[in-house]
């Protein structure tokens, strides 16, 4: 059975970084950079602070320290324990993938997606009740995300892990800001 997931994983893997092509390589290596995304960051906590004010700006952006933090050390932890070989390290893919950018890190699973997921979802379902259209926040993490497909980095299995893992934990980290909110004042709940 594992067989055929890491078949089918290599599949859609070469299926989805084949649809690339040289002239939008420049474009793909800057998206797959946080800093770049900034802008967005800011317009997100200008947002939150516009509706909730500085203090629990400050208070969410201490939760985001330690989701991303919590996120990234057992992204880690799963890649040294897993050892997964990128896509652009498997001798096997060598000359039939697209390979844009390599590293050496291991590949299980994408700490990008983990993190992108893990923040959206946090930031998602703290503002969804001030903000209509607040679910277009979860293009980040798709585009994003699919920036390491894209580059030779991750196969799809890494990124849904990721995002599996990612929205689970921002989910856990809401829970957690609630019920600080709620220890802090108990008339919010």
């Amino acid at each position: 059975m594992w067989d055929v997931l890491a078949q089918l994983d290599t599949d859609i893997f070469l299926f989805l970084n084949g649809l690339g092509s040289e002239p939008f390589d420049p474009f793909w290596k800057i998206i797959t950079k946080q800093l770049y995304w900034t802008p967005l960051f800011l317009a997100v906590f200008y947002l939150i602070q516009k509706k909730m004010g500085w203090k629990n700006l400050g208070i969410i952006l201490l939760f985001l320290v330690v989701l991303i933090t919590c996120t990234d050390q057992i992204t880690n932890l799963f890649k040294t324990t897993f050892e997964r070989l990128r896509p652009c390290n498997v001798p096997e893919l060598k000359g039939i993938m697209r390979t844009v950018v390599t590293r050496k890190s291991f590949s299980f699973f994408s700490g990008h997606a983990a993190n992108s997921m893990a923040t959206t979802m946090f930031v998602f379902l703290i503002i969804r009740s001030y903000y209509k259209n607040t679910y277009l926040l979860f293009c980040f993490p798709l585009i994003f995300a699919y920036s390491r497909i894209y580059l030779g980095l991750h196969f799809p299995g890494d990124i849904l892990t990721g995002y599996l893992f990612g929205a689970t934990l921002g989910w856990l980290c809401f829970k957690g800001y609630k019920k600080y909110i709620l220890s802090k004042n108990p008339t919010n709940g």
